[in-house]
């Protein structure tokens, strides 16, 4: 047959040319057709036998065996048309079938009206649920989706036939995910790719079934569809308008067949022709047994001889379907596949499902009306239901879903037009930390209360190839695809000191004899002094002290103070006395009498003193204070003075009552130990203190009843 005009190498030409195999447990059917005008137009076929029984129930035994037979098919049907056959669609049988019922929503952050994307998009949510759920039941088993059935979409919660075109802020779904073992999936991909194909969609074959047997304008009804193979019989029930559940049980042709090979003695191939020749209403089928001697069989012998066996098969199929259905019997059956053609099988399936018989039928030719068969030794048959069925999920998932392989994962896609790696990624649920690059360890630790985060190097992104060659992930991506992704590396940990620390680099400056003079901050480490060089761990506590104590200071400035008197800001000090920013810091020198050990006030040979008030800061522990003492009284001969009770006094500091107590008189620096104010972060030129009104010093004195103000000059 010269069919040029299909000489096409790929599925997804402008011919929409299509090739689907049903892979069944007696033997493959092949089919290559297009869809023009709502038709489906078949232009090349071919079927052939297993020659051994490589396959038993649905289930590839022998692999090698099954893609030889489909190697001889595809021959066949690439001579019909003159072209070669690459990409192919197929179905898997039920016979570990597993579903999941589920319900999905998404939420957009604003109303938007819906497309078939979010459509999609939607149902991948609810097959991702559903399979996050079978691997819960069963862990120690890897299921592969393979296919799925909205059953009923939700508009802001509320029920609707068709999502597309409303608009909406939440959109849910209900929906049916069927599974099979990966195992399963991986013998029927094995054998196609030995046969030299590539699996270009992959349904289920009740699904495949049902698109042709029962219309959306007839699911409405309570129907099952039953495809009896040769080793499963595939169920599916409709209601309400969609799907409603899917199921099998592992009987069918198979069991019928046997019982003919024991009966008349031959072997499994020629029981097989006695079986499709008891199907005339009566007569003889010859044969010959395995001794080679002539035999014929009455076909009511036949039936007789395989009666038990269907009952039992009908009564399974039955209880089956009632379970389905949730014990109710469903109103109408269609039965398809070539199991289904064994005499008095419809009749024994209504007398077991309680329905009149005429609502139990096979459908072959009258549900295959839209189809043209336009091939030489092929007819409508009920034969055919499934392979059409696959050729047209086909056009069904165009432009809809492809399949590629993430590290040896199957994983399918909505295609958009404009998949890439990072789509497919996603999809496989590769972790988004394993694809960019990765820092190292941080640390996490606090600068004088404040939480501090130092990260780690960066490390190196994901290697990712495409059918081996190197790319990003942001290369696009087509049909059957093969991504491998090399995670992304770790980078070293995070290594800070504190002389990295930008409050480390800063000094403090106070203001020494008159003198600018300039430190280096202390840095305590968990209540312990270190130096610039120490490496900060992680939850480490770092205190940068913004002032230096009397004795820190001088042993910085390497000067000894043992015969020093020190005030700060004009007050007396000891070596713990703190020196804060701008703080001024004086020196009194005694010298004694050569030879003299010890010295009192007639000793005294020499006094320099330096005093500044410039920039001055209030916030000094201040622990003597010229209130707290005694003075001498030159006419009274240098006596003490009587030392003054203490009072309390309240003075109003920036419109805040603010009482102090502890002396009997009080300066304006006084003020510091009661209110709290925060001067050792300038946040302007500088300090500005008024005493009623008018500009004081830190030492001016102050009574009752005063207002002070302190502020900020900016």
């Amino acid at each position: 047959m010269d069919n040029g005009g299909y000489g096409m190498t790929q599925m997804n030409t402008q011919n929409n040319l299509v090739f689907g195999l049903d892979i069944g447990t007696r033997n493959v059917v092949g089919m290559v057709g297009y869809l023009e005008h709502n038709r489906f137009k078949i232009v090349a076929m071919a079927l052939k036998e297993h020659e051994t029984r490589a396959m038993l129930d649905g289930q590839i035994h022998d692999i090698y065996k099954v893609g030889d037979t489909i190697s001889a098919v595809k021959f066949q049907l690439e001579k019909q048309i003159n072209m070669e056959l690459t990409d192919v669609c197929i179905a898997a049988a039920g016979r570990v079938l597993k579903t999941i019922n589920v319900h999905a929503d998404f939420e957009f952050e604003q109303e938007t009206r819906i497309n078939q994307e979010h459509i999609y998009s939607l149902d991948l949510l609810g097959v991702e649920k559903a399979h996050e759920m079978i691997n819960d039941k069963t862990s120690d088993v890897k299921f592969y989706c393979v296919g799925s059935t909205a059953t009923k979409y939700y508009l802001n919660g509320y029920g609707i036939n068709s999502l597309e075109g409303h608009k909406a802020d939440k959109i849910g779904v209900d929906l049916i995910a069927t599974f099979l073992p990966e195992e399963v999936v991986d013998g029927l991909y094995e054998a196609v790719n030995y046969a030299g194909l590539s699996v270009a969609s992959l349904t289920l074959e009740p699904i495949a079934a049902i698109n042709v047997a029962i219309p959306e304008q007839y699911r409405l009804l309570n129907i099952a569809l039953i495809d009896v193979g040769a080793g499963t019989s595939d169920i599916c029930i409709t209601k309400s308008g969609s799907v409603a559940a899917y199921g099998m049980i592992p009987s069918a042709g198979d069991e019928i067949t046997e019982v003919i090979a024991q009966r008349y003695l031959v072997d499994f191939n020629t029981a097989e022709k006695i079986k499709l020749g008891a199907s005339k209403k009566k007569g003889f089928v010859s044969f010959k047994d395995i001794m080679g001697l002539a035999q014929k069989a009455d076909v009511l012998d036949v039936r007789e001889t395989v009666d038990e066996i269907v009952n039992r098969i009908t009564q399974e199929t039955a209880k089956r379907i009632l379970e389905l259905n949730g014990g109710k019997p469903v109103s109408a059956v269609f039965v398809v596949g070539g199991g289904g053609k064994i005499p008095f099988y419809t009749e024994k399936l209504s007398k077991e499902l309680g329905i009149p018989k005429e609502r139990v039928a096979l459908r072959g030719e009258e549900v295959l009306s839209q189809v043209d068969f336009n091939v030489e030794g092929f007819q409508k048959d009920s034969l055919f239901v499934t392979p059409v069925g696959i050729c047209m999920n086909y056009y069904a998932q165009k432009n809809s879903f492809i399949f590629v392989q993430v590290n040896g994962q199957r994983i399918k896609l909505y295609d958009n037009n404009r998949l890439t790696v990072v789509d497919a990624l996603m999809q496989a649920g590769f972790p988004n930390e394993f694809l960019f690059p990765r820092r190292g360890k941080e640390l996490l630790f606090t600068v004088n209360q404040k939480t501090r985060l130092a990260r780690g190097s960066v490390g190196e992104a994901a290697v990712i190839t495409v059918n081996g060659r190197e790319t990003n992930m942001n290369a696009s991506i087509e049909q059957n695809d093969k991504i491998e992704v090399k995670e992304s590396t770790v980078g070293k940990p995070a290594v800070i000191t504190i002389g990295q620390l930008d409050e480390f680099k800063s000094v403090v400056s106070f203001v020494v004899n008159g003198k600018k003079v300039s430190c280096p901050k202390f840095a305590y480490v968990n209540g312990t002094l270190q130096s610039e060089y120490y490496e900060i761990q992680d939850q480490d506590d770092i205190l940068m002290e913004n002032f230096y104590t009397v004795k820190q200071l001088f042993e910085f400035l390497d000067i000894d103070i043992t015969n020093l008197d020190v005030y700060v800001n004009n007050v007396p000090a000891d070596p713990d006395t703190k020196v804060y920013e701008n703080f001024t810091v004086d020196t009194k020198e005694f010298s004694f009498k050569a030879g003299e050990e010890d010295g009192d006030e007639d000793d005294l040979i020499s006094v320099s003193e330096s005093k500044s008030d410039k920039g001055s800061h209030p916030e000094a522990d201040f622990k003597k204070n010229p209130a707290d003492q005694t003075t001498e009284n030159p006419e009274n001969g240098g006596d003490t003075e009587q030392k003054k009770e203490n009072r309390d006094i309240t003075v109003l500091v920036n419109g805040t009552a603010v009482k102090l107590s502890g002396k009997p008189d009080y300066v304006l620096v006084d003020v510091f130990l009661f209110y709290d104010y925060d001067l050792s972060t300038p946040k302007g030129k500088a300090i500005v203190i008024k005493r009623n009104n008018e500009n004081v010093e830190y030492m001016s004195p102050i009574y009752e009843g005063d207002v002070i103000e302190i502020y900020w000059e900016q």
